[in-house]
């Protein structure tokens, strides 16, 4: 899908991306596809994630940079240089936000940090992206989305309950923290509609970790009690799990008791429904050992896929179990406008976020050259 689409919602808001890696590209390429016209700036050997692969796209570019690099222009500046700081300086009068994840007291030694630019630009938003902050006790260290998930306790209620701990299959919180920067931006933005004053916006890895740990989180205020895991059943409610049935395994996410009363119905259990064990969701998940071995028995004479839609027919959230491949071809998918299609090859996940008037869009593929930000209007 490759088109012209009207001017995006943050269309006029000029952003220098000086970002690498995941969370801070992630956060320029969400502004970039509603919109904002995007400088992103390089060193001159290029984001480490260009080398991040095979698989490799064109240009010999990993697969990596290519998925969070969108909608932007690039050029490339040795910051730690008096001309690539020159050149910088000359871009920032008319920028409205800067992204950058440089190591804390980076820019400071380069003269061109927040304090000192702030005070130049008053309606500069400065978005800083980092492990864990400036300060404090893990102040300034270094952090990467395995590592954070390690340190937040993701990877502690994370697998099957007999195994041992287990990172998140995708760098989720990279990609949250990079949400939450754009977020930060359009709050700062909002406010300075009314002040007239930009101001910092902070975006650490360490509180996006921690601000994922619902409802264990929660479960632990309450009950003081350490989440263990429990592989793909929800800690809370149940049926909320990957069952087995005469073929692809299915998953239940049964919330209420008129769901759970229409799936005994659509597996020809009604009765089970009145079983005192399992009457409401309170005593299905305390007894839902017995709960899964007899849905499991039951299921065994069903077809997987013909159950699923059977399921959601009668209003029971039900899902196949798809492979990556098998989620991006699905008609849905590509209904959802969520595959793009752009020139030189590119192909990518389409912006999740739907506007009616002002929809996203694709206008420059990665690896795009720019120097200066494009003319108004």
């Amino acid at each position: 899908m490759t088109a012209t689409l009207p001017a995006g919602a943050l269309a006029g808001i000029r952003v220098l991306d000086l970002s690498r890696v995941l969370g801070g590209p992630y956060c320029g390429q969400i502004l970039g596809d509603h919109g904002a016209d995007v400088l992103k700036i390089e060193p001159p050997q290029g984001d480490d994630t260009r080398a991040w692969g095979p698989p490799f796209a064109r240009e010999g570019v990993a697969s990596y940079y290519m998925g969070l690099n969108r909608n932007k222009r690039v050029q490339h500046l040795d910051l730690a240089s008096e001309e690539g700081r020159a050149a910088l300086m000359a871009l920032l009068p008319e920028a409205d936000v800067l992204i950058e994840n440089f190591k804390t007291g980076t820019m400071e030694r380069w003269g061109i940090g927040f304090e000192t630019l702030s005070k130049r630009f008053p309606r500069l938003v400065w978005c800083r992206v980092s492990g864990f902050g400036a300060d404090g006790p893990l102040g300034a260290l270094p952090g990467y989305d395995a590592a954070v998930q390690a340190m937040t306790g993701l990877m502690s209620i994370n697998g099957e309950a007999e195994g041992g701990p287990l990172r998140v299959g995708l760098p989720v919180v990279d990609m949250v923290t990079g949400l939450n920067a754009t977020l930060g931006v359009l709050l700062a933005l909002q406010e300075r509609a009314r002040s007239g004053h930009g101001q910092l916006v902070e975006a650490a890895l360490y509180d996006s970790g921690l601000s994922l740990l619902h409802p264990h989180a929660a479960n632990w205020f309450t009950d003081g009690k350490t989440p263990q895991r429990t592989g793909n059943a929800h800690p809370n409610i149940y049926p909320y799990d990957a069952l087995r049935t005469g073929t692809d395994p299915v998953f239940l996410a049964v919330g209420n008791d008129r769901q759970f009363a229409s799936l005994c119905e659509c597996i020809g259990a009604p009765g089970l429904a009145q079983d005192a064990r399992f009457a409401d969701a309170r005593s299905r998940s305390v007894h839902r050992a017995a709960l899964k071995e007899t849905l499991e028995s039951l299921l065994q004479a069903f077809d997987g896929r013909e159950l699923v839609d059977t399921l959601m027919a009668r209003g029971v959230p039900a899902a196949p179990v798809l492979t990556v491949d098998a989620a991006l071809a699905h008609p849905h998918t590509t209904h959802r406008g969520m595959l793009v299609e752009m020139a030189d090859g590119y192909r990518g996940i389409g912006s999740p976020i739907k506007l009616g008037r002002t929809p996203a869009s694709y206008r420059h593929p990665p690896l795009t050259p720019g120097t200066h930000f494009e003319p108004a209007g």
